[in-house]
């Protein structure tokens, strides 16, 4: 399909855009770096040979700061292993939420994820908790049928309503609002024994994939405080990542479970669609996008993925087929290293794809199977696909709220022009990516005819990938294009992602699975995409992947790492 005219100048203005965005971006790294080298040199006078000794051109490096290791052993465990010991009276409830609390307190100032806290609360409910098992009326058996994570501390992204606690999306016109009852999934985890420490950041109205906002301010990664987290739950997967929290939850509408969860290197799924409830959380969707949002666990470790989907899931869980076993020497693998040459998204970075490779060879070598090579051709309009689906009718003719008039939050509908003024001049309460969201929502509309050729090509890609896949298969795809970015930088690559969003348009089930740490220490990751409804075989695989290549590696483990100061 060529490109209209429109998406030419588009594709062109983006490209001169990011070359002088990036090449600025660089030039202050590298003065920073610079000062840096500088600031760290020793002061001690020179030796008399160093100073009959040419000159030497410094070369300035970036120096890598990072969050300090988890040292207490508790911080180790999974969640599921945490609630054995809490029944088992082997931990008290408190000793975890207070373990819990102290990391949060320590990694927060560097990292801000955690944007408001319920400690004391939290600490009343485990003293509720240890005072339960001390009463002994149930036993161990009974108690796990019960409570599945009892004691066990969760965050939960601010756009999920949790009752005391703001809800605001990144607003600052919202910043007032408190919650007065709990979403749906929060609920249903509350009564499945968690504990809930808090709620984390997220970037504006979760319609940008750094979390960063005026309400909260900019969250870090902790495994390079100079990068990005991801969104829109991205204070989420950081500070899963960071060790001060073991479970959270999520939602995704392009990817804002996946890319958190691939830039800090935990596990994060997207659910078959319709299966997880959505109700509770700001924005919540309307129209044809209530079929692309999806809510989903995020966590370390891959093995509490399934008992969060199936507490959050409630009845719907007789949807999946999570009780079936899987062999996964039965399973067709197909691979897919990139989405075929969109000129809207960057190349995929050459360590993602080792990292890809990898997985395929490992597959063949542990399972005997064959990882089978696929070139899915309209993947490579996976932006221009969401695109439309994102902005079309439902099927009474309603189109869904415009992104301006969800700034306004029921008020008046946000005018992006004036507030790029004022932005420039320091004065407005929305952030640039919001503002530019808001402006090219104005200036790029498809015609009918190219709508309805996208809208088609988005049904035959589905039945396509259905097929492809079938009952048994699983689709091997990368998270993103490239590995974290810095701060800022996604403003000049502001589609990729696409490589996640495609798959919330297909209504497919997804799990992103880390593979460890690139040369640079930055999270590595690959997704697995299976047909609807059969989300075990992506769970399964997540599994497999984290005994293969380790899964959460923690930050600042590296004898190069430089703990983050405050």
């Amino acid at each position: 399909m060529a490109l209209s005219r429109v998406e030419r100048v588009l594709v062109l203005a983006l490209r001169l855009f990011s070359f002088a965005y990036l090449g600025l971006v660089s030039l202050v790294s590298y003065a920073s770096a610079a000062l840096a080298s500088l600031a760290l040199a020793p002061a001690s006078p020179p030796t008399p040979e160093a100073a009959k000794a040419p000159p030497t051109p410094a070369t300035p490096c970036r120096v890598r700061r990072v969050v300090p290791p988890p040292q207490h052993p508790l911080l180790l465990l999974s969640a599921r292993e945490l609630a054995r010991r809490i029944r088992r009276k082997e931990v008290s409830c408190v000793d975890v939420i207070e373990t819990y609390i102290a990391r949060i307190n320590e990694v927060n100032p560097l990292i801000n994820a955690v944007v408001r806290d319920r400690f004391e609360a939290a600490l009343q409910e485990a003293h509720e908790v240890d005072k339960l098992l001390s009463e002994g009326h149930d036993d161990e058996e009974a108690l796990e049928e019960k409570f599945p994570f009892l004691g066990v501390p969760v965050t939960i992204k601010e756009a999920f309503a949790l009752n005391g606690l703001p809800n605001t999306s990144g607003l600052v016109n919202r910043r007032n609002i408190i919650s007065v009852s709990d979403a749906v999934v929060v609920s249903r985890l509350k009564q499945a024994g968690t504990i809930p420490l808090g709620v984390t950041n997220c970037s504006e109205l979760c319609m940008w994939y750094e979390s960063s906002n005026r309400v909260y301010g900019r969250t870090n990664n902790p495994y390079d405080l100079e990068c990005i987290v991801g969104g829109s739950s991205g204070g989420e997967g950081c500070i899963l990542a960071a060790a001060g929290s073991v479970i959270g939850v999520g939602a995704d509408i392009g990817g804002s479970i996946r890319m958190p969860a691939f830039f800090n290197g935990i596990f994060g799924h997207k659910p078959t669609t319709g299966v997880v409830p959505n109700e509770g959380q700001f924005p919540n969707t309307m129209g044809t996008r209530s079929n692309f949002l999806c809510t989903g666990p995020m966590c370390r470790f891959a093995e509490d993925l399934e008992p969060m989907l199936r507490v959050m899931a409630g009845p719907n869980i007789s949807k999946l087929k999570l009780d079936e076993a899987v062999s996964l020497e039965n399973i067709k693998f197909y691979s897919m290293e990139h989405d075929g040459g969109s000129v809207f998204v960057c190349r995929v970075d050459r360590e993602i794809l080792q990292a890809h490779r990898k997985v395929a060879e490992r597959l063949e070598t542990d399972l005997g199977v064959q990882v089978q090579n696929v070139a899915i051709r309209d993947m490579k309009y996976s932006f221009q696909i969401w695109s439309v689906m994102m902005t079309a009718k439902d099927s009474t003719g309603k189109e869904a709220p415009s992104f301006t008039e969800l700034l306004g939050d029921h008020g008046k509908p946000v005018w992006p022009s004036w507030e790029l003024v004022k932005w420039m001049m320091g004065l407005s309460t929305h952030t640039l990516p919001a503002i530019a969201l808001g402006l090219t929502e104005k200036i790029v509309k498809y015609n009918t005819r190219l709508n309805c050729r996208l809208t088609a090509m988005a049904k035959n890609l589905q039945k396509e990938v259905v097929d492809l896949l079938g009952e048994d298969g699983v689709l091997l795809y990368p998270p993103h294009p490239v590995l974290a970015p810095r701060h800022n930088t996604p403003l000049a690559m502001p589609f990729n992602f696409a490589y996640t969003a495609i798959f919330n348009i297909l209504g497919l089930p997804v799990t992103q699975c880390p593979l460890g740490l690139s040369k640079e220490g930055l999270p590595l990751g690959i997704q697995v995409v299976a047909a609807p409804n059969n989300d075990h075989l992506t769970l399964a695989v997540a599994r497999y992947l984290e005994k293969a290549f380790g899964g959460w590696v923690s930050p600042g483990a590296s004898s190069l790492d430089i703990p983050g100061t405050q």
